[in-house]
């Protein structure tokens, strides 16, 4: 029974990593960069306020003086979601998903500049490995170098750099008694109502009036499948694990997904530099996630 509860974080992990697939699909059929997360969040209340009632109805209730907290969390996933979709549609898959497990190494830094946490040697190392495996995955160091662009990379950053935000945030508030779950939920909906004004129900019906029933399972599997149900996984297996343990293997899992989604859906085979480079990333990120306890 142990070893399933470990599937866990994993199946998190590949769900979190196929997220290309559908940004890339959506964005081929119309959907532009504000539309999407609204398709994304908008639904996603549906599978996050099922977990909640199956685990507990007091997770509704929120302390008013909370909602700030909300709102930084939902301004930072909104920031994270138009990075990353803008990575994954001009970058590799498994470039952009190792640029945003980053993350882990913007919160050290950001502990220690704010909190005067202090940084030691295996971590620096570890930080090192990581920006070492992501410089030799954008194909800067070979002759024959693959042309990847600027604009995709740095919004990959971006997209690490807002979810490390989201991590402060939300650990913050878990730290005053908040469950995940809660957390998420009114994150999502605040999100919902404040990407309203931007996004264009045109474009959406335009998608659904192609193929309809097709069209509005896709929407909810892109949500479910993507966004909502990885979080319920990864929140659920630390009922039965350490979340060190967790953490390690869903930042495993997530990159190795993408490379296996880009590789077979868009036949993106990365060189052999590239390979090294993405393998060095995630065992830094992965030793990384051991002696922190930061979980997605």
């Amino acid at each position: 029974m142990k070893k399933f509860y470990l599937l866990l974080p994993i199946l998190a992990g590949i769900m979190f990593g196929s997220s290309g697939i559908f940004v890339r699909t959506l964005t081929q059929n119309g959907i532009d960069q504000m539309t999407l997360p609204f398709l994304r969040f908008s639904i996603a209340i549906i599978p996050i306020s099922i977990a909640m009632l199956l685990t507990d109805k007091k997770l509704f209730k929120i302390d008013l003086k909370y909602i700030p907290l909300f709102l930084v969390c939902s301004l930072t996933i909104i920031g994270l979601n138009l990075c990353y979709n803008e990575s994954m549609n001009t970058i590799p898959l498994s470039l952009a998903a190792v640029l945003l497990s980053l993350a882990p190494i913007y919160v050290l830094i950001f502990a220690y500049i704010l909190f005067g946490e202090k940084i030691t040697k295996n971590k620096i190392i570890c930080m090192l490995l990581a920006l070492l495996g992501c410089i030799l995955m954008t194909g800067i160091l070979e002759s024959n170098i693959t042309n990847v662009p600027l604009s995709g990379i740095l919004a990959g950053i971006g997209a690490g750099l807002f979810w490390a935000i989201y991590l402060m945030a939300s650990k913050k508030a878990i730290e005053n008694g908040i469950h995940t779950y809660t957390i998420l939920f009114y994150s999502i909906i605040f999100i919902s109502l404040l990407l309203i004004p931007f996004s264009d129900f045109g474009q959406i019906n335009n998608f659904i009036s192609i193929n309809p029933i097709f069209a509005v399972i896709f929407l909810f599997v892109h949500s479910t499948f993507s966004f909502g149900l990885p979080y319920i996984l990864s929140t659920l297996s630390l009922n039965y694990m350490d979340s060190g343990v967790s953490s390690i293997l869903l930042s495993g899992a997530e990159p190795f997904a993408a490379l296996l989604f880009g590789f077979i859906f868009y036949t993106e085979v990365p060189t052999l530099p590239m390979f090294i480079g993405f393998i060095l990333t995630i065992i830094a990120i992965m030793m990384l996630s051991r002696n922190e306890d930061v979980s997605k």
